[in-house]
């Protein structure tokens, strides 16, 4: 049986409470996620995924429900060890990258792992290594503007791996791309699930790109409307080492 790295139980998450404008985006969550799973949650704009990542992610709390990421009550940490979380387990990818400007590609990389106290040397060489997984090591030294949009999300990508995270959460991360490009990201993905295991969570308007994960979660309303499940083949693909 594989090991739960995202437990999530009746998560209830509202906003301006006690006034009359309350709001609530979500209505109680239950979502299990299992160790080396690439699950999608698809849905509308307005449907709560936005909310939901932002749970998954450690970027806020939910109001009600427990959130355990790894065995650990995320739900009822204080902000520092957020922030540790948000830096050792979780590795984000944005639709705008999110890289600073200024920086060039290797020292992008190189950001979380200063934050973690790595020293100087071993993070430029684990910097250098992931940015040649994703076949940037020839663009280290350029910077976010003198790459193409495509480039700038691999580096993202590199970035999202150098502490090598519990999960990859990624967020429309082809939005800002063209097609092919687009492919080359999700084919990055599909490798990174494949070759490292990685348990990846794609948030998604795009059923298409759902479609190419093991399980696409739907939600609709702030509550999950369908779970896919496991498809049958993931099993057979671990089985046999690919």
């Amino acid at each position: 049986m594989n090991t739960l790295i995202i437990e999530m139980k009746q998560i209830i998450k509202k906003y301006y409470i006690g006034q009359p404008n309350e709001l609530q985006i979500l209505n109680g969550i239950d979502l299990n996620v299992s160790e080396g799973e690439f699950i999608s949650i698809v849905g509308e704009s307005g449907s709560g995924k936005s909310t939901l990542m932002n749970l998954i992610g450690a970027l806020d709390r939910p109001t009600s429900g427990r959130y355990l990421l790894e065995g650990q009550d995320i739900s009822q940490m204080r902000d520092k060890q957020l922030s540790e979380v948000r830096n050792q387990r979780i590795g984000f990818v944005f639709q705008n990258f999110c890289l600073v400007p200024r920086t060039n590609a290797l020292r992008n990389v190189e950001i979380p792992l200063m934050y973690a106290g790595m020293s100087r040397k071993a993070r430029r060489e684990r910097a250098e290594e992931l940015l040649e997984m994703v076949g940037m090591k020839d663009r280290m030294k350029h910077k976010p503007n003198e790459l193409s949009g495509g480039q700038n999300q691999r580096v993202a990508i590199a970035r999202a791996m150098s502490n090598d995270p519990a999960i990859i959460l990624a967020d429309e991360p082809t939005g800002a791309l063209d097609s092919k490009t687009g492919r080359l990201v999700m084919d990055l993905f599909h490798k990174l699930h494949k070759e490292k295991n990685k348990t990846i969570v794609l948030i998604t308007h795009s059923p298409e790109l759902a479609r190419e994960t093991q399980r696409i979660v739907t939600i609709s309303d702030g509550s999950i409307f369908a779970d896919s499940g496991i498809l049958p083949h993931t099993e057979q693909e671990k089985g046999s080492g690919k």
